[in-house]
């Protein structure tokens, strides 16, 4: 993070977000805000809150994106929730603050997994050794050796006993050139399944501190499986076995928990979901309970997880929401004032499509062409059949629904559903996409408005 300046990070978005130079640009000093805060002194660090982001628009401009690629660039502990999956105590949903526990499991497992990696050859070496134990037979030397006593006879074990390290090693050579690869050995692999335990509760289980899996795995005899299996999938498995067991699970958790707490960032979309469009009766009374529940996790509290408590004073918030209905206004006051910067996304019109097909660098276009060459057909695109799609799009979502740039995956489906189908074939090696291609295909469901609707 500390190499990434924010015209630099909004540089790396544009590589696959087309447009919404706003919503980088805040988002890029947010990230920003975030290395400069761990450079200032000690005394002050700890009261430089985070300025969390709404981002407001139309579903399908890039807000989920672009705080997923934010996560991804900085290696930054990353966890997208529904807000509408929460409700408030009492009613059936999940407790708020489950996304902190998510946040901080998911961070254990990917600093666990980079721990692993990282004692890789270590654990590799081991695995060797404990495979040329199985398959090295067991030598007479070391029994002989238990007989004879002393003096001569002694010598005469000592220099017998140089013999097996020799064997040892053309083994090595042999496991290490491939040449027993074909082998099988018997190898004792732990049994790892637990019974399924269903908890129906209104409240989380992990307030409690209790983690029934581990319990349970505890209570559990642990039970082996021998299975015999080929030697190099015996050196993987023994490899990863001598991984877990030299990564030090105290030292992942402190690690896990700190990246969470200064660099973990919580994307709650749907947050308009959670705003009552009026005083009425039925799902909307637990709505405004889901804020208040929210505040405190976005205010800085301690939540308990299995890991041991977490703050959550410095977490990065980000939200999103249509907000179509409703405006950010109707939030409850103390909610607003926790998310001091708005920034409202642009709708996607022809020009943006155009743009989104051609340019990032995972463009739909590159994706279709790329899987149809599995297929051996090559396919491609005239520069109008691109302006037709980017048409359609926009018109489209200008008599329906507006979904934005997802409507560019209906519309690439449809036209692209026959040789998706035909393919392989011998005779379908080329296939190219024009604008006459493109109405011929689009145009009889574009001037179907009902069957517009169902298929596009």
């Amino acid at each position: 993070m500390q190499d990434l300046k924010p015209h630099e990070i909004v540089a790396q978005l544009d590589r696959y977000i087309i447009g919404q130079d706003k919503a980088k640009r805040s988002v890029a000093i947010a990230l920003r805000n975030r290395w400069r805060r761990r450079q200032v002194s000690d005394d002050l660090r700890d009261e430089i809150a985070p300025k969390n982001i709404i981002l407001i628009g139309p579903t399908g401009v890039g807000k989920t994106e672009i705080a997923r690629r934010l996560s991804q660039m900085t290696d930054s502990p990353f966890f997208k929730v529904e807000a509408s999956k929460f409700t408030e105590v009492g009613y059936v949903g999940r407790d708020v603050e489950s996304m902190v526990r998510d946040l901080v499991e998911l961070t254990v497992n990917a600093v666990r997994q980079s721990e692993q990696v990282a004692v890789q050859d270590k654990a590799r070496k081991i695995a060797e050794e404990r495979m040329l134990d199985l398959l090295l037979p067991k030598s007479s030397v070391a029994e002989s050796n238990k007989r004879e006593p002393s003096g001569e006879a002694a010598l005469e074990v000592v220099s017998a006993a140089e013999e097996p390290p020799s064997t040892r090693e053309k083994l090595r050579r042999m496991l290490r050139e491939g040449k027993l690869d074909s082998r099988y050995v018997d190898l004792d692999v732990p049994d790892r399944s637990i019974p399924m335990v269903e908890i129906f509760s209104n409240v989380g289980m992990e307030e409690m501190g209790i983690n029934f899996k581990d319990m349970l795995g505890g209570l559990m005899p642990k039970n082996v499986k021998r299975r015999k299996v080929k030697v190099p999938e015996a050196l993987d498995l023994m490899a990863q076995e001598e991984a877990q067991n030299l990564v030090d699970m105290e030292k992942v958790v402190r690690t896990a928990v700190e990246k969470v707490e200064q660099s973990g960032i919580i994307f709650l979309d749907e947050i308009d979901k959670i705003v009552g469009k009026s005083q009425g009766q039925g799902p909307d009374v637990s709505r405004e309970g889901v804020q208040r529940d929210l505040l405190p996790i976005v205010e800085g509290s301690s939540v308990n997880t299995k890991h041991g408590p977490v703050r959550t004073d410095h977490i990065l918030f980000i939200a999103s929401g249509a907000f179509h209905a409703i405006k950010p206004s109707d939030l409850i006051p103390e909610l607003q004032g926790r998310f001091p910067i708005r920034v409202e996304l642009d709708a996607l019109g022809r020009a943006e499509f155009e743009r989104i097909l051609r340019e990032p660098r995972n463009a739909l276009v590159l994706q279709y062409i790329a899987m149809l060459q599995t297929d051996g057909v090559e396919l491609s695109f005239t520069d109008d059949a691109i302006a037709r799609i980017a048409a359609v799009a926009q018109e489209v979502n200008e008599r329906t629904e507006n979904i934005g740039a997802r409507r560019l995956h209906t519309l690439m489906e449809c036209l692209l559903e026959e040789v998706l189908f035909e393919a392989p074939r011998a005779d379908l090696t080329r296939v190219n996409v024009d604008g006459v291609y493109v109405d011929s295909k689009l145009e009889p469901i574009k001037k179907d408005e009902d069957l517009s609707r169902y298929i596009l």
